[in-house]
């Protein structure tokens, strides 16, 4: 008997929708319980937190879709529950802007602020289709000649909880730092997905461009390497289907780099794009 075939979840019913959504308490202020599924060695992923803060904007400004977003992490978040409070500053015809905050309690009950993003919204389906570029979208092999954490040394069951949930298959010429020989180019590029097939959407791109192992690991170096400031543009509404990620750096100076990433569908369209600033923290 062959085995049951599960359909891919659909946007909007999937892991991923549910561990964003915001319930609001009153105008501007929002209830959440960070899940601890997208935490990597205990703190919650920033590309995360990031889609949890601008579902919350797409809740409060006229617009839906997220243009541009700057979120500056000011203290790890750690799963649980946790306040977003957000703010319209500004309502245009084809651009709304917008602030948000995602606050949590230290043990003794003072409210400590994580993350402070502002945001302008717009209408994605509105965009004219003229394209001029001259960006092209990265090499990387097919999904089957990658490498995902399947593939890692490390037993299924270390494996840090965020890789459950998503798809990543990693282009073997960026995967050398797994085997003690980083290649030093600072280069990272893998097709991405939602392990439970959910298609992208304008919120799951604000997790792709943070999902990656950093590429500190590439330029030989080990330890956690948290977001300082990370700036993201959607361009386009994805196409069903993975996307494919390509992340440099080119600068590390003063225990800080930068991390660029481009993110493609499945249509050869550059749909998003960002730039962090990192601290590199020596293992």
């Amino acid at each position: 008997m062959s085995e049951a075939v599960t359909a891919p979840a659909a946007v909007g019913d999937s892991e991923f929708d549910r561990d964003t959504a915001v319930t609001e308490r009153e105008p501007g202020l929002h209830d959440i319980d960070l899940s601890d599924g997208w935490t990597i060695f205990g703190a919650v992923n920033g590309g995360y937190l990031l889609a949890v803060l601008g579902r919350a904007l797409a809740d409060t400004l006229p617009h839906g879709d997220p243009f541009t977003l700057t979120a500056h992490y000011l203290s790890a978040s750690r799963p649980g529950p946790a306040v977003v409070r957000t703010e319209t500053v500004r309502s245009g015809r084809t651009l709304s802007t917008g602030q948000a905050s995602l606050l949590q309690y230290d043990e003794e009950g003072r409210e400590v602020e994580r993350i402070r993003v502002l945001a302008s919204y717009g209408d994605l389906d509105a965009l004219p289709d003229d394209v001029r570029t001259s960006a092209k979208p990265p090499a990387i092999p097919p999904p089957s000649q990658c490498f995902g954490p399947e593939d890692s040394p490390v037993p299924q069951g270390d494996q840090q909880p965020i890789a459950d949930r998503l798809m990543l298959k990693l282009d073997p010429a960026t995967v050398g730092w797994a085997l003690g020989q980083p290649s030093g180019k600072g280069e990272m590029r893998a097709w991405f997905g939602l392990a439970d097939g959910r298609d992208h959407d304008p919120f799951s791109l604000l997790l792709a461009v943070d999902a990656l192992p950093p590429t500190a690991f590439d330029l030989g170096i080990s330890g956690w390497v948290p977001t300082v400031e990370l700036t993201v543009h959607v361009r386009a509404r994805p196409a069903p289907g993975p996307v494919r990620v390509a992340i440099t750096t080119r600068n590390l100076a003063g225990g800080f780099l930068e991390e660029d990433a481009e993110v493609w569908d499945s249509q050869d369209r550059l749909v998003a794009q960002s730039r962090q600033l990192a601290r590199v923290l020596r293992g």
